[in-house]
């Protein structure tokens, strides 16, 4: 049976603080949620905890650890247009935090390559 290698762990590990923080600090998440999404942004702050947390778990599981891995790939991409949302609502904050929420853009390459990277490992490990 595969085992849980750092890289996994690492990937299960992020995603599970992520989700956990969408629940304990929500009004950060409402901020940066499109308008253009039905319903209240809370729900989709919640909603996108909640499978945070699901694709985490399943990640870690043996079992499951490939189609974890392409549901986080997924979930980075689906979650890019909020990042778009807070770099332009920012641009009137002072420099560094607009650098920030700028440069948050980008990685959104690397977690889907390092998704995807688990999920290849995944699929040759059996």
């Amino acid at each position: 049976m595969p085992r849980l290698t750092s890289s996994h762990a690492a990937l299960a590990g992020l995603l599970a603080s992520a989700a956990v923080t969408h629940f304990v600090a929500p009004k950060q998440y409402d901020a940066i949620v499109p308008r253009s999404l039905p319903g209240s942004p809370r729900m989709w702050t919640y909603v996108s905890g909640a499978a945070e947390l699901a694709v985490a778990v399943t990640i870690a599981n043996p079992k499951s650890r490939r189609q974890g891995s392409l549901a986080a790939a997924a979930l980075f991409v689906a979650v890019f247009p909020a990042n778009v949302k807070m770099a332009r609502d920012w641009s009137d904050r002072p420099a560094p935090a607009r650098a920030a929420a700028w440069g948050r853009l980008p990685l959104q390459v690397p977690l889907v390559w390092w998704a995807l990277k688990v999920a290849g490992n995944a699929a040759n490990k059996g």
